[in-house]
């Protein structure tokens, strides 16, 4: 079975976008408001959670400019196919996926945790020198193993 691009999917069927202040408390209310948009639309995923916490805390660790907030998105598709995105002000820090660490080591965990759960993700440039971090996850009881594109 060949994998679609969301360009040949089409637009998406339900979007959710709100904006949160890049803090710690911002982070946490990216998962918990993930969590709330996901149940009311019947998708409930904690993958999709666990994903968006990864990335909020990155935008939050990594991302953060004085003054400017983080955007958190989410895109269902037609196939179940879930986007799940957050744009921070630092496009000049892209994430990569570090090689491997020491079990005690305090950072790099959380891409391996979207690589684990999305069956894609990656990085695009964003407006005003920012960057949109996203991953795609399959709602529909298939798993593809993960990959960065």
């Amino acid at each position: 079975m060949s994998q679609k691009s969301l360009t040949e999917i089409g637009a998406p069927v339900r979007h959710f976008t709100l904006q949160l202040s890049a803090t710690r408390r911002g982070a946490r209310l990216a998962r918990l408001l993930t969590e709330r948009q996901l149940d009311e639309w019947g998708e409930p995923c904690d993958a999709a959670a666990q994903v968006m916490a990864e990335l909020a805390s990155n935008a939050v660790l990594h991302g953060r400019v004085r003054g400017r907030d983080f955007r958190l998105a989410l895109k269902l598709y037609a196939d179940r196919t879930l986007r799940v995105e957050v744009t921070d002000a630092r496009g000049d820090r892209p994430p990569r996926l570090p090689g491997p660490a020491p079990d005690d080591a305090e950072g790099g965990r959380g891409l391996r945790i979207v690589s684990a759960y999305a069956h894609r993700w990656g990085v695009v440039e964003a407006p005003a020198h920012g960057k949109t971090v996203w991953a795609e996850l399959s709602l529909g009881g298939r798993h593809l193993p993960g990959n960065a594109v």
